[in-house]
């Protein structure tokens, strides 16, 4: 009964919340961005939002599903396992060995899709969440432990990139941080309207369609697709739109999915832009009831076949719990899936510096919590 009674204050909570003016929500683009973004072939004028290659596959998975079972599960079910029992193991990175000039691209993990990268002197920084939960509210969807460093140790960010407007890849609390930075944002159409809202300037603010290049001091960012959907207030979505990045440096180059369902945009980006030195490739959060919107762990795999990537990189797992399965299941299962298929899958701690141009060493961390 006392579960009964939570999820129902749950409920009510959310309803009135979404009523309300909370700033967390942000703001779907609105006037002339509006309408700029609506001469985008990804977006539907009769539906009023953004549609994926297949414009149905929402809808068909919608129909599939009972909500409230599902709701109840995802509450009060699921894995035994679904976050760790004790703090991860993390290395607190060296950020003037991270600045320093290098050949190749490094990197950090800072977990769930949160990572740090220099490539040609550039710091991009991607769906970046440093806040101790991704949701509205801080009492739910609650991190597993602290960030290995918090946003004031982070060296000067060139550009933050953002692959879509859910929670778990756009957080408030961090944006707002870098409001007075010299930092610039890059994401899919529609986001900006929320960082806006947040009191970031629109003269470091950048918009991208899917196939959209642009040239950033040296580097060609690369909009690309991934099948999701976007959307903060829990109905009315898909007002801004999800993707996934390709950034080329002078040598290397490397990808990003986003939060993706499995499709063909993969075999199409790996064909005009690949091969990619790393992948940083969705792994985690998944259910077979909504993998329409992400990659099972054999897809995740496959995935990276298809864009002929080097490196395996899982992100999207290890500090949230938004799924039904264990915290450890999603890295078990790719481990499993690089053997059998020959991937040179890279695990890195938290805070973990990697480098593709000199040897790391990585640990099978995970397994000792098994």
């Amino acid at each position: 009964m006392k579960k009964i009674l939570n999820l129902l204050f749950f409920g009510i909570l959310m309803n009135i919340a979404f009523l309300s003016n909370c700033s967390a929500f942000g703001k779907d683009p609105f006037g002339a961005h509006q309408d700029k973004i609506k001469q985008s072939p990804n977006f539907d004028l009769t539906k009023e939002q953004f549609v994926n290659r297949r414009p149905g596959i929402l809808d068909e998975m919608r129909e599939k599903q009972n909500m409230f079972t599902l709701s109840i599960k995802f509450f009060f079910g699921g894995d035994d396992h679904k976050s760790p029992s004790e703090k991860l193991p993390e290395i607190k990175p060296d950020m003037t060995e991270f600045l320093k000039s290098s050949e190749g691209i490094k990197f950090i993990w800072f977990g769930h899709s949160t990572f740090l990268v220099n490539i040609d002197g550039k710091i991009l920084l991607f769906d970046p969440v440093f806040s101790e939960s991704a949701a509205p509210f801080s009492f739910i969807v609650k991190r597993f432990q602290d960030s290995v460093i918090q946003l004031d140790e982070l060296p000067k960010i060139d550009y933050i990139l953002i692959s879509h407007d859910h929670y778990d890849h756009l957080d408030m609390q961090t944006i707002q941080f870098f409001k007075d930075k010299q930092t610039k944002f890059i994401t899919p159409l529609g986001v900006t309207s929320h960082m806006k809202e947040w009191g970031i300037e629109e003269d470091r603010l950048t918009e991208m369609d899917w196939w959209e290049s642009k040239n950033v001091e040296g580097l060609q960012i690369v909009s690309t697709p991934a099948q999701h959907f976007s959307g903060r207030r829990g109905s009315n979505g898909n007002k801004t739109l999800w993707g996934s990045w390709v950034i080329i440096g002078k040598s290397e180059r490397f990808y990003f999915s986003g939060d993706s369902g499995y499709d063909v945009h993969f075999k199409n980006i790996g064909d005009k832009y690949g091969p990619f030195d790393i992948a940083f490739i969705e792994n985690g959060q998944y259910n077979e009831n909504w993998r329409e919107v992400h990659v099972l762990p054999e897809e995740s795999s496959q995935a990276f076949l298809d864009l002929k990537g080097k490196r395996m990189v899982p992100v999207h797992w290890g500090m949230f719990d938004l799924s039904l399965h264990s915290w450890y299941e999603p890295i078990e299962k790719l481990e499993a899936q690089a053997k059998l298929k020959n991937i040179n899958l890279l695990t890195p701690k938290f805070g973990q510096i990697v480098y593709t141009k000199q040897e790391t060493i990585f640990e099978k961390w995970w397994k000792i919590f098994i």
